[in-house]
């Protein structure tokens, strides 16, 4: 009786009551997205806290839920090398999806085994983010039944303007880096957005690849420890939630004083960890940066 009450409202179903899903592949865009999306839609994040992008995976029912999502949103470029066929599979059969990195300007690896390869990494510019920020909201509005427009629209212009502030906060806070010593060394080729916007030079990387899935050879090693004496670079910058061995035994290679500084390169952290959104992230790295180049 209950249900013959009820089918007209709901079906007996209880998808009427259901918002709209909008599943992310990394954690970092997720964050973005839910900025975004607020209540309107629920957004569900594929790779967990502290996780490597390149080598996440997911689960059976994640890949169901990939599948069956209202909307997919996912960086692209090679970067979740794990998931990016489920991502494929889920647009085969009708989902919408959005390959944000191809779609924001991307850079071209210029140098070892990458060179030419379009760089995933475009999160570290928040010029580009801002413009990422800009084609979710839309692909939110036009393509995911039932949310607000309205409030997609406001969310989306919000956030935008935290992302344009944080970008005139790293300004800001770059220039007090002396030309001379804006040279970076990564654990990986991660920050060469950030570099190009903010005119710093990418001396090298322990591991020289766009994924940490690759190895340095002894070679690759020696090589950067003689660029690094040469260059008078002050610091190494290793991915938090990564290993430092590498940055360790180079530091020790070299014969001039370096520090080995951790930054949030790829992925978000829990809370109170100091990089569970991405406005903290680069807050975090904008500050490691700034020190780890003007020490004395």
């Amino acid at each position: 009786m209950v249900c013959a009450v009820l089918a007209g409202v709901t079906g007996c179903s209880g998808r009427a009551d259901e918002r709209p899903t909008v599943v992310v592949t990394t954690n970092i865009l997720g964050d973005i997205t839910r900025q975004i999306v607020g209540d309107e839609a629920e957004v569900k994040v594929l790779m967990k806290p502290n996780a490597d992008p390149h080598s996440f995976g997911v689960s059976a029912a994640e890949a169901a839920e990939i599948e069956s999502a209202d909307l997919v949103v996912y960086n692209g470029l090679g970067l979740e090398e794990n998931v990016l066929r489920h991502v494929s599979a889920a647009r085969d059969s009708g989902v919408p999806t959005l390959g944000v990195g191809k779609a924001v300007g991307p850079l071209t690896y210029k140098s070892d085994e990458t060179a030419g390869r379009r760089d995933p990494h475009f999160w570290t510019d928040p010029y580009r983010v801002r413009k990422a920020v800009r084609l979710i909201g839309e692909k939110v509005a036009g393509e995911v039944d039932g949310v607000d427009e309205k409030a997609i629209a406001a969310q989306t212009t919000a956030y935008g303007e935290k992302v344009r502030r944080l970008s005139a906060q790293m300004r800001e806070r770059f220039a007090a880096i002396p030309k001379e010593r804006r040279k970076l060394v990564t654990n990986h080729h991660v920050f060469g957005y950030l570099a190009h916007r903010f005119r710093f030079q990418v001396v090298g990387a322990v591991i020289p690849s766009g994924t940490t899935l690759a190895s340095p050879s002894a070679a690759d090693m020696k090589s950067l420890a003689t660029t690094i004496d040469k260059a008078g670079v002050k610091a190494i910058f290793v991915d938090s939630s990564q290993p430092d061995r590498l940055a360790r035994v180079l530091k020790r290679e070299s014969h001039i004083d370096v520090a080995v500084v951790p930054l949030f390169s790829e992925s978000l952290t829990e809370e109170g960890k100091g990089a569970a959104t991405y406005l903290q992230m680069m807050r975090a790295n904008s500050k490691a940066i700034e020190s780890g180049l003007t020490r004395s």
